[in-house]
């Protein structure tokens, strides 16, 4: 009997989704943007001090291969011919840092994950070497001087791994965000690999100069990185090379974004003014401000957004980040045990339907946009002996919703004009409970594209329309129709209004634990600067936590 044929969709593209939590690879028709088929590998977190937050690049390699492999096989089963898979775009968790070895291929650490607080010390140390009247760190990048970016973990690493130290001395020492380490290594390695990057993820760096896009000499001597171990800066769609090794040798990767551009441009705010929210690991909120950088007077950061094509103009966005988001669901499994799957939380809050005056900051990683205060740590407040894990989980939906009306609040004193709806993706956005909470602390609708997969759309968007490619038309009369589900606010805006001010009183209340902070060397000083607050709290939690979290009357 004859094979049976194998079914022929048109041009396919593949697209890498890196993100903090998890790998997958994920494969689309480049004519209707369907989603054929994926496969996800959750990826492990490791915290050797407190603060200090790592992963291991070649976990990550290797499960972008076991994603890529189990896809091509789920598209097997499907009867799709994966010969039809014309080319490959990657999309990753942003600022993470990675250094490597060119001659031998490996690591010399592990990745310096973007949510590491491990550089408060040389964040301090620096801000002090800045000029008050020309914070030219600020006005090269766009982005103030924090934990959060490449550059600091980077001059760590150069400070404090002698491997590193030894590899920069012998000239065989490569830098790279995700995206450059995959991309190095899925072209070759150290066999041809290419070294490079897309303007996305250099304007995460803080030594990339958002204006020139070029990398700044001044920024480099400024953090002490020498100039020869970063990689080539490319525009987000063109081929940078071909896969290396298996099913898909010979495709080209033509497609790189930070992952939340790549969900900027999968959402398709391709407009001035055009928004939209990822819920992740963090929450990210960017708004499209064309080809002008606009600076913000309100904690937002400007940054590259995309630029698709070499010949291409560069657009610019408006950004607020929050450090924790999906992260505080894994915490509430993982660290207090209250639920066993992350998608638990939905049905414990949908048991109450209230936080019962219980407010949560999860401030795990200081505080991000709008505030940029590494002293803040998280803090549960509100708790009576009524509290139980219901109204935790409540607490923690709405910590995630509270903080993004946070960082609206300062997008729309930047832009001027207010934002009449909001676009939204990612894992959490499955979440009911979190999109009607979302619209109600907004007061204004929450958009969801009915396909939320937008950050590898984005991804393989930019790499099918990429020359030499051209499977995927970007001009706006050819870009598919996206079904939405909206959820409209239900409760009335005073109401809204009291529970965010109350929010506001909880954020003011988690500043200023930290005053004392030299989480570098690992000092157990660190707990003795902590207020005799924190000492009574954590007691009360451990007293009360036994029987209240679990839910026990």
């Amino acid at each position: 009997m004859a094979a049976s044929k194998k079914a022929v969709w048109g041009p396919l593209v593949g697209a890498v989704d890196q993100g903090t939590s998890s790998t997958r690879f994920l494969v689309f028709n480049s004519k209707t943007a369907e989603l054929l088929s994926h496969h996800q590998v959750e990826i492990k977190q490791e915290f050797p001090r407190e603060g200090w937050v790592e992963q291991d690049p070649k976990e990550i390699l290797h499960s972008v291969y076991e994603c890529i492999e189990k896809t091509c096989e789920k598209l097997g089963q499907l009867n799709i011919d994966i010969s039809n898979i014309k080319a490959i775009g990657v999309s990753n968790q942003r600022e993470t840092t990675v250094v490597w070895d060119k001659i031998t291929g490996e690591p010399l650490y592990n990745a310096v994950v973007w949510l590491d607080l491990r550089t408060q010390s040389t964040v301090e140390s620096l801000s002090k070497r800045i000029p008050g009247n020309n914070n030219f760190v600020k006005s090269k990048t766009g982005l103030p001087l924090s934990t959060y970016f490449s550059a600091v973990k980077l001059h760590w690493l150069l400070d404090n791994v002698r491997k590193v130290q030894k590899a920069v001395e012998d000239k065989r020492a490569l830098f790279g965000t995700i995206d450059s380490w995959l991309i190095w290594s899925l072209t070759g390695g150290v066999s041809g690999g290419v070294h490079c990057t897309d303007v996305t993820n250099a304007s995460r760096t803080m030594l990339f100069n958002i204006h020139s896009l070029e990398w700044d000499k001044q920024l480099c001597d400024f953090f002490g990185i020498p100039m020869e171990i970063l990689p080539n800066v490319r525009s987000s769609s063109e081929i940078y090379g071909l896969m290396k090794a298996g099913a898909l040798e010979g495709v080209p990767i033509s497609g790189c974004l930070g992952d939340q551009s790549a969900a900027l441009v999968g959402q398709m705010c391709f407009q001035i003014g055009e928004a939209k929210n990822t819920y992740g690991t963090g929450c990210f909120l960017l708004c499209n401000t064309g080809h002008k950088c606009v600076f913000s007077d309100h904690g937002l950061l400007t940054t590259v957004a995309y630029k698709l094509g070499r010949d291409k103009p560069v657009y610019y966005a408006l950004e607020g980040s929050v450090a924790i988001a999906g992260a505080v669901v894994r915490w509430l499994r993982d660290n207090l045990g209250i639920i066993k799957t992350s998608e638990e939380i939905e049905k414990l809050a949908k048991e109450v339907g209230t936080s019962y005056g219980c407010y949560f900051v999860p401030a795990f990683s200081g505080l991000y946009a709008p505030y940029w205060e590494p002293s803040a740590r998280g803090i549960i407040c509100g708790l009576t002996q009524f509290t139980n894990k219901c109204h935790i989980a409540f607490a923690a939906l709405e910590a995630v919703c509270f903080q993004t009306r946070e960082i609206l609040d300062a997008m729309n004193r930047d832009c001027g004009i207010p934002l009449s709806h909001l676009q939204v993706d990612g894992g959490m956005t499955s979440n009911k409970i979190l999109m009607q909470l979302q619209a109600d602390i907004l007061c204004i609708p929450v958009v969801k594209p009915s396909m939320p997969e937008t950050t590898a759309l984005g991804a393989a968007m930019a790499a099918g329309a990429a020359e030499g490619v051209n499977v995927w038309s970007l001009e706006p009369e050819d870009l598919s129709a996206v079904t939405m589900e909206r959820f409209e606010p239900q409760i009335n805006a005073e109401e809204s209004e009291i529970r965010y001010s109350t929010w506001k009183k909880a954020v003011m209340k988690s500043m200023g634990w930290v005053t004392t902070q030299s989480p570098e060397s690992g000092d157990p000083s660190i707990f003795c600067s902590l207020p005799l607050g924190f000492f009574i709290v954590s007691s009360m939690i451990m007293l009360i936590g036994a029987r209240y979290i679990s839910g026990v009357p």
